[in-house]
């Protein structure tokens, strides 16, 4: 059994809650671990205890550097370290926690690597496809973005669109105006508008037209001038829905484009528009791909078993 005794263990808020987190590096590190006074105890395969080991080093060399560490950055350090190449060695050593977004309700910090360079990529980048499985925060972060990106008077204003594939993008027979038809299929976005800000608040700038919600189907003819547009599940998007759309941003825009290719809902899947669009838009630089896999998973950890029990299921012949 080790026995290793950082600092970062009494100084950070890591260890606050010892069995839940203790319990989650356990799992991501294949060993035992316990904390007895000022030690950390490990146990288990010698080259995971060797693995686990190089990993405290590096957590403590982050601490050394006076940075006031969060549960996330653990987990995205050791996502560096796992990657296991010369690049990602070079990262963790250049590695800086990532600055909260600081919303009027709660601040949000990446809680992945996946997930802290879909925000970057989202600072630097125009448009952004956020491509990977259900709970991995592509909607939620696209929206804290969109609200930090208002709050600091980035953009005018808010578009939340959404393919309504149940309705055939037909909502007519639909009781109510627009916003009444279309509610039903952006329901997480307003889920992730109204965790993310006051109530009151959201509801005034929906009023006022400030965040606007938009069914894909009425987006044609449009030009989206210092907006930031948010395409939800967009792999039930048509080829041609997807062209009309990432052809509607204007100057001074973003557009986020997050999509979940193993739920496509469309009658002919591969003809999605996320698909084709992936296919001809990857070698332009100016798009930015963010995949996320079932590791960056933020919901209940058995979102993550089910996802990779699918994964192999469709592995197979």
């Amino acid at each position: 059994m080790e026995k290793i005794a950082p600092s970062c263990i009494r100084k950070t808020a890591f260890f606050g809650v010892l069995d839940k987190n203790l319990r989650k590096l356990e799992g991501r590190l294949g060993i035992s671990l316990a904390i007895r006074g000022d030690q950390l105890l490990m146990d288990g395969d010698p080259k995971k205890v060797e693995f686990a080991r190089c990993y405290f080093d590096k957590i403590q060399e982050l601490d050394d550097r006076g940075y006031d560490l969060k549960e996330e950055d653990f987990h995205i350090a050791l996502d560096l370290l796992e990657e296991g190449s010369t690049r990602s060695k070079q990262a963790l050593e250049e590695y800086a926690p990532a600055e909260p977004l600081n919303l009027s309700r709660k601040s949000v910090h990446p809680k992945s690597l996946n997930q802290q360079e879909y925000i970057q990529a989202i600072k630097t980048h125009d448009m952004v496809f956020g491509i990977g499985p259900a709970g991995t925060g592509k909607t939620y972060l696209a929206m804290a973005m969109a609200l930090s990106f208002l709050q600091n008077k980035l953009v005018e204003r808010i578009i939340l669109t959404r393919p309504a594939v149940e309705a055939g993008e037909k909502l007519g027979f639909l009781p109510g105006d627009i916003a009444q038809k279309v509610n039903p299929y952006l329901r997480p976005l307003y889920d992730a508008l109204f965790d993310l800000s006051q109530f009151d608040q959201a509801n005034r700038l929906m009023e006022k037209g400030i965040i606007e919600i938009a069914p894909l189907a009425f987006m044609r003819g449009r030009t989206l001038n210092s907006a930031f547009i948010i395409l939800d599940e967009a792999q039930n998007t048509t080829r041609e829905q997807m062209k009309m759309i990432l052809t509607r941003q204007g100057f001074d825009s973003r557009l986020v484009v997050t999509a979940d290719i193993t739920q496509i809902d469309l009658p002919e899947p591969k003809r999605s528009g996320v698909l084709h669009a992936i296919k001809i838009l990857s070698s332009l630089k100016e798009i930015a791909f963010i995949h996320f896999s079932e590791r960056d998973v933020v919901r209940h950890p058995l979102v993550q078993r089910i996802i990779k029990a699918y994964q192999k299921a469709e592995a197979q012949p």
